[in-house]
């Protein structure tokens, strides 16, 4: 029989980083970490992975899809508070709980790394809704499975003819987060992106906008309880898995209101 505290060390385990896994990633021009922003551990293994690679001088710049492009702490002196932080960042807290996400940020900026916004800014949405030279940025498989990703996140309510609008929205947002990455780029050492798992997905998101030649490793971060297909699995460099986060049905209000 396994004892209690044998168990609790073993979940414990499943939830970290072991620095010889981080390290395994290396090199690489870029390391993407691809989380489910509702499980803790995930953000958990960010800070980890922060403070590994930090430790070792090998992190360049952590890029954020939770603050926009063109934020950065990097005018910040390490001993920043939060909320000088947040205001450098511009955080919406609202929509990335501070206290999920903050300690990872913290983590790099009191080592000195800087944290950049990546995330298209809102101001420029509507363009890139418009733009129909984003439809051609990634292969026909890929597009359409974009747009049924669309579809399956908000929960088949958008009008089919908001699809391709939005399908639009989201490459932006995968080409801005690549751009961010290729400015931050330093020789010897990685930057950093913490990203939903869709944007780190190398068939799908910000890896397809990336320059030919660029060492890029995805990590997908999965939770016990998470479903995802087989060949999405097979196309990051790793996956970590993590304990089960409670189920829920994100869709069960929008359904009832019908608006996605």
């Amino acid at each position: 029989m396994i004892r209690p505290a044998v168990l609790l060390l073993a979940l414990a385990g499943c939830a970290t980083a072991p620095a010889s896994r981080i390290f395994s990633l290396l090199p690489a021009d870029a390391i993407l970490l691809g989380e489910q922003h509702d499980a803790p551990d995930h953000q958990r293994i960010e800070r980890e992975t922060i403070e590994t690679l930090a430790a070792r001088g090998q992190l360049a710049a952590v890029a954020l899809e939770m603050a926009e492009q063109g934020r950065s702490t990097a005018d910040l002196p390490r001993s920043a508070s939060p909320l000088q932080v947040q205001a450098a960042l511009q955080w919406d807290d609202q929509a990335w709980p501070w206290a999920a996400y903050g300690p990872a940020v913290m983590a790099a900026v009191t080592a000195g790394v800087p944290v950049l916004g990546a995330n298209l800014p809102r101001s420029q949405m509507r363009a890139a809704m418009a733009n129909p030279l984003l439809d051609v940025q990634l292969p026909g498989p890929a597009l359409k499975a974009q747009q049924q990703a669309i579809r399956l996140g908000h929960c088949d309510l958008l009008p089919e003819s908001q699809i391709g609008p939005m399908t639009r929205i989201q490459i932006a947002r995968d080409q801005a987060m690549a751009h961010t990455l290729q400015t931050a780029t330093v020789p010897g050492k990685s930057v950093l992106l913490l990203t939903g798992s869709s944007h780190a997905d190398p068939r799908l998101g910000v890896p397809q906008h990336l320059p030919e030649g660029w060492a890029s490793k995805s990590v997908l971060l999965q939770a016990e309880s998470a479903q995802v297909a087989a060949k999405n699995i097979a196309s990051f460099s790793q996956t970590w898995s993590t304990p089960r986060v409670p189920a829920k049905d994100y869709c069960a209000g929008l359904r009832q209101s019908g608006s996605p």
